[in-house]
């Protein structure tokens, strides 16, 4: 018997270069072309270069069990996780920002690669396990008390994740506010 080979995508989003993974035994009851195209739209709403890659990891509770505690001191598994490789200066202004450890140079380009190169702005790791089990108990969302499909969460969470690469956060109720507001509105598009 052979071990399930973890599978792989890449897909061309709004000139954005979105990588997916889906880890062995994992199964995404949407087609993953949707979930290139939403994280394409978040990259270009969030002020992404058109030249950047982001990595979209579809995985289970196990594994967002062990990043959770990993990285974030957190017990048990959670529904997504984001890594970004740019701190949230690299990132336009918005209302939904992230602390900034370093002001923005004036004149200073965010972004800077080599030519011909693109700028990798991390990784989103979602729990399609969580995903499912939040959208069927009705408490998905970003309230976490909504009912809705599978695809629909997956879809959320896959663009809550990046806005988070991105810069944006939560932390504050008037950042909170914008990046809800941001998120309804890719979702709302994407229909």
């Amino acid at each position: 018997m052979t071990a399930e080979a973890e599978r792989h995508r890449s897909d061309y989003r709004n000139g954005h270069r979105i990588d997916l993974a889906v880890r062995p035994g994992v199964d995404v009851p949407i087609p993953l072309a949707s979930l290139a195209r939403i994280a394409g739209d978040a990259l270009t709403a969030a002020g992404a270069p058109a030249s950047a890659s982001l990595g979209v990891i579809l995985a289970d509770d196990r594994e967002l069990a062990e990043l959770n505690a990993e990285h974030m001191g957190h017990d048990g598994p959670t529904d997504v996780l984001s890594f970004p490789l740019l701190p949230p200066s690299a990132f336009p202004p918005h209302e939904g920002a992230a602390a900034r450890s370093e002001p923005r140079e004036p004149g200073h380009p965010p972004f800077q690669t080599p030519p011909g190169q693109r700028v990798h702005l991390g990784d989103v790791v979602v729990s399609v396990e969580r995903a499912i089990e939040q959208a069927e108990a009705g408490r998905g969302g970003q309230t976490g008390d909504v009912r809705s499909s599978v695809g629909d969460e997956i879809r959320l969470l896959v663009v809550h994740g990046v806005l988070h690469v991105c810069g944006w956060d939560h932390d504050r109720p008037p950042h909170e506010a914008a990046m809800r507001a941001l998120e309804r509105r890719i979702l709302s598009a994407a229909r």
